[in-house]
């Protein structure tokens, strides 16, 4: 990386959660990519998704990526929960459930307080990211330009949260486990169970069909592929972090909050800032159909599908090209107009 980077822990204080509780302490890690203009108009936000770590998403910046330091000052804000911001691993009573309304709100107060930014030109985000990009445009109507809601929705779907709750019922089976997404040591069997279940979701079933398991990704057979992509991956993860993360996605709606009291349309018709949906064709998580019906409410929204069989991981796409020229060449042209 030759260009310029920061990264840092933005301290918060107490912050009241919309739960009505409190997150003592809380802090945001953060790091940036590429040099604030003087008038302060290039930042794009770019959250975390789940269990994701800043590091873990850089790899779509370059002069050449997704998204280029050289014209934005890149903003990633790690999300609650993920281990670096204040999650139950590092922070005392953390709090049952800590919302994406509530990460949006600390991230308002690290851009204004720490960059002095008030307004965004875009919040890029997938997945759990893409979520809180929506939350965005949808808390701060004046200050977002642009939001891209890759692989994301505005609420969590019913189907969506028939999947987290059999992932929360993996770890809550743990003999470790104490109760409330808690545990008295690390739960190694619910974590291999549980990233077993999540490659059977994050991937279609064409992606396994086409074998792209072995051809696209190098393994030499299945059981290498879940032990090195998805064993190894969520081993490296706190249990409680993963479930509490679990909890905010279930919750994660753009009108479950005072200023919208559950009127998701009312929520949708408030967002002045241009939306560019992005789902992928084969996601199990986040179907078009979620955006596709969100898309008649948005005053100035486009929909481009990524035509890929790679399921959710067509939104993140470290290892497929063909899906990252398709999300660069998007987002280019988004950012461009």
């Amino acid at each position: 990386m030759d260009w310029h980077r920061e990264c840092g822990v933005f301290e918060l204080g107490d912050q009241e959660l919309l739960s009505q509780a409190t997150l003592r302490n809380a802090r945001v890690s953060w790091a940036t990519h590429g040099r604030l203009s003087p008038a302060k108009d290039n930042v794009i936000l770019y959250p975390t998704s789940y269990s994701a770590q800043h590091q873990d998403l850089e790899w779509l910046i370059g002069p050449d990526g997704i998204l280029d330091p050289e014209r934005w000052f890149i903003v990633i804000a790690d999300a609650f929960g993920n281990g670096l911001s204040s999650s139950p691993s590092n922070t005392p009573d953390f709090p049952e459930l800590v919302t994406t309304w509530d990460n949006v709100q600390a991230q308002r107060r690290l851009l204004r307080e720490l960059f002095g930014v008030e307004r965004l030109a875009c919040v890029y985000g997938w997945s759990m990211g893409a979520q809180q990009a929506y939350h965005w445009a949808a808390a701060f109507p004046d200050a977002v330009e642009r939001i891209v809601v890759n692989c994301g929705s505005a609420r969590t779907a019913v189907h969506n949260r028939v999947f987290l709750a059999g992932m929360m019922a993996t770890l809550e089976a743990a003999p470790e486990h104490l109760g409330q997404g808690r545990f008295s040591a690390t739960p190694s069997g619910a974590l291999r169970a549980f990233a077993r279940i999540y490659a059977g979701w994050a991937l279609s079933q064409d992606f396994y069909r086409a074998g792209l398991h072995l051809s696209a990704l190098g393994a030499p057979d299945l059981e290498t592929f879940l032990r090195s992509q998805w064993d190894e991956r969520f081993a490296r993860r706190n249990a409680a972090d993963l479930y509490c993360q679990l909890k905010t996605w279930e919750a994660s709606d753009i009108s479950a909050n005072p200023r919208y009291r559950g009127d998701l349309t009312a929520a949708l018709n408030a967002i002045q800032a241009r939306v560019l949906l992005m789902p992928s064709e084969t996601d199990l998580y986040f179907r078009v159909a979620d955006n596709e019906a969100e898309l008649p409410h948005l005053r100035a929204g486009v929909l481009r599908p990524i035509p890929s069989i790679w399921g959710h991981r067509a939104g993140n796409p470290a290892q497929n090209a063909a899906d990252a020229a398709f999300i660069r060449d998007a987002v280019h042209r988004f950012l461009a107009a």
